[in-house]
């Protein structure tokens, strides 16, 4: 008979965890999140979120002007207890420090994408954007499969700074076509060729 493994789950302290106790804590599994002092572990993602990942990122990569750098999932600080990985993120390139870096702070954030997952519909469509928006992040994208084709779509939305809430720019069905945070254009029928 063997034995089922014993895993230890760290336990939360009383406040909730820190973005210092995110960095500490020793083997978290990758890509874990903190959000509202919560520890968040990400779960098997679908072929849709990859491939509208790679869609997206590798359309930003060619667009983008040279003093910006695009990523993706990588740790964003926004506070104390708030530490997503937006799933693309678009920062200014002098925040890249050196290959080390493990993380970014909301104030070198110029755009964040999230494309909702199953498990992460709450958090994509409502917490992480307040938190991004509450830190000063200026745009947002939120993507959703739509349609009989399982296109993204991808709902576009820039920071009032007057409300400090995003409010909705657009919903791209079949072509992203912006001129913010710089000139974009995709062609997100794409997505059934990757």
């Amino acid at each position: 008979m063997t034995a089922e493994p014993q895993h230890t789950w760290p336990v939360p302290p009383p406040d909730g965890y820190t973005v210092d106790d995110l960095f500490a804590l020793p083997d978290l599994p990758p890509h874990t999140e903190l959000i509202d002092g919560s520890l968040v572990f990400v779960s098997p993602q679908r072929m849709f979120h990859m491939a509208t990942l790679y869609l997206l990122e590798s359309g930003l990569r060619r667009m983008a002007p040279d003093h910006y750098l695009v990523g993706r999932e990588m740790t964003v600080v926004l506070g104390p207890r708030n530490a997503p990985e937006p799933d693309l993120f678009v920062v200014r390139r002098e925040a890249k420090r050196d290959q080390r870096q493990t993380r970014f702070d909301a104030a070198d954030v110029v755009l964040a994408v999230e494309v909702v997952s199953p498990d992460s519909e709450a958090r994509d469509r409502d917490t992480k954007p307040r938190r991004y928006a509450e830190a000063g992040i200026e745009h947002f994208w939120l993507v959703e499969m739509a349609g009989e084709k399982d296109h993204p779509a991808v709902h576009t939305y820039e920071l009032d700074p007057v409300t400090k809430a995003y409010g909705l720019t657009g919903i791209h069905h079949e072509r992203l076509k912006l001129t913010v945070p710089f000139t974009i254009d995709i062609d997100l029928t794409e997505v059934d060729h990757l």
